[in-house]
């Protein structure tokens, strides 16, 4: 970790925003826990686009992480992973290799998605063959909900990583 933090607090979610930067890391975690409880996504594209992301941010934490298996330690009860079925070890340890074999059209645009925006958003914002390609398997309210996801995994990951919080993390 790149910061000092006493971890005399037993939540397994403590970071150096709870000592140093307490309103703006509460509004990062809101909408963190926000995604998780809300995303109308199915479950597949969730992670699919979750997992794109993570590679990106090279987050630890977010490669090993599965909603399915590990919301509850959010406190989250539900939420996503209400939303359909749950993908199995081999989706993640597929996706985590590049492999994309065997995602379904919505889960590849998904991860499409989440690498031109984590990569190159303005790209994304111009390109309006791939744009043709997500609203043939998007409705605008999945498109949103998959955006602000994005958005949360990129902001949030980015500083569990650059601060060193995911080599630290006991989740």
């Amino acid at each position: 970790m790149r910061l000092t933090v006493d971890q005399t607090n037993d939540s397994l979610m403590t970071g150096p925003g709870d000592l140093y930067a307490k309103e703006i890391s509460g509004a990062g975690n809101a909408f963190a826990y926000a995604i998780y409880e809300h995303s109308k996504l199915p479950l597949r594209v969730f992670e699919a686009a979750r997992i794109s992301t993570a590679m990106i941010n090279g987050c630890k934490i977010c490669m090993n992480w599965q909603s399915k298996r590990d919301v509850h330690q959010m406190g989250i009860v539900g939420g996503v992973t209400n939303n359909g079925e749950a993908p199995d070890d081999s989706f993640y340890s597929n996706l985590l290799k590049n492999n994309v074999e065997g995602l379904s059209s919505r889960e590849l645009v998904a991860v499409q998605f989440a690498k031109a925006m984590g990569t190159e958003p303005q790209k994304l914002a111009k390109d309006e063959k791939f744009w043709t390609e997500v609203k043939e398997v998007f409705s605008d309210a999945e498109i949103t909900d998959l955006t602000y996801c994005i958005a949360g995994w990129m902001g949030m990951g980015r500083v569990a990583h650059v601060l060193g919080l995911d080599s630290n993390c006991s989740i």
